[in-house]
């Protein structure tokens, strides 16, 4: 039997309307969960990248970026496994002033979990840390412990690949050129 790890999968796309529907009902249909979603402009105009994780096997994987990549709207897909990839990220924490300063010097926590503070005022305090899931779940589960939290939300993981890829912008020219210079038969 297959072994389920976490998978990241990415996906360069136009911007156009029903793609994350069309995407998430492939999801659906192999009954795989989509663990995190992300999705932004890419450096290219026009184009827009998602970025989502999943727990499945290798060769479910495999079939989901297959047929992501049929749809018409989609330039690419691939997927990649935590060792192919830089990925972060980012959470934010607002937690009562009060408490927080009742606390004593917030200085080590600082220091402990590289935060950020957002925003500062008299009813609470906004913190912004970066870093994998593992770490901004455990400052949650402190602040949780020790002084409580008021809101806390994540994003979803963004990521870049480590090995040298062909970049998307190329991929797009080199087919521009195909439809510039057709090939007569």
């Amino acid at each position: 039997m297959e072994k389920t790890k976490l998978y990241t999968i990415t996906v360069f796309s136009e911007n156009t309307v029903g793609i994350l529907n069309q995407i998430t009902i492939i999801f659906t249909r192999r009954a795989v969960n989509i663990e995190t979603l992300s999705v932004s402009p890419s450096a290219i105009k026009g184009i827009h990248k998602f970025t989502i994780t999943a727990f499945t096997t290798k060769s479910l994987i495999e079939k989901i970026v297959k047929q992501i990549d049929k749809r018409v709207d989609i330039l690419k897909s691939y997927y990649n496994t935590d060792e192919d990839l830089i990925h972060q990220e980012i959470a934010l924490y607002k937690i009562a002033t009060e408490k927080l300063m009742a606390m004593g010097s917030i200085e080590s926590l600082i220091r402990q979990y590289n935060i950020k503070i957002l925003d500062m005022n008299e009813t609470y305090v906004v913190f912004l840390k970066s870093g994998h899931y593992a770490e901004t779940q455990q400052l949650f589960e402190e602040l949780s412990n020790t002084i409580g939290v008021l809101q806390f939300v994540r994003s979803g993981r963004i990521a870049i690949t480590k090995a040298k890829v062909e970049r998307l912008s190329d991929m797009l020219d080199a087919m521009r050129q195909i439809d510039e210079n057709p090939i007569d038969k």
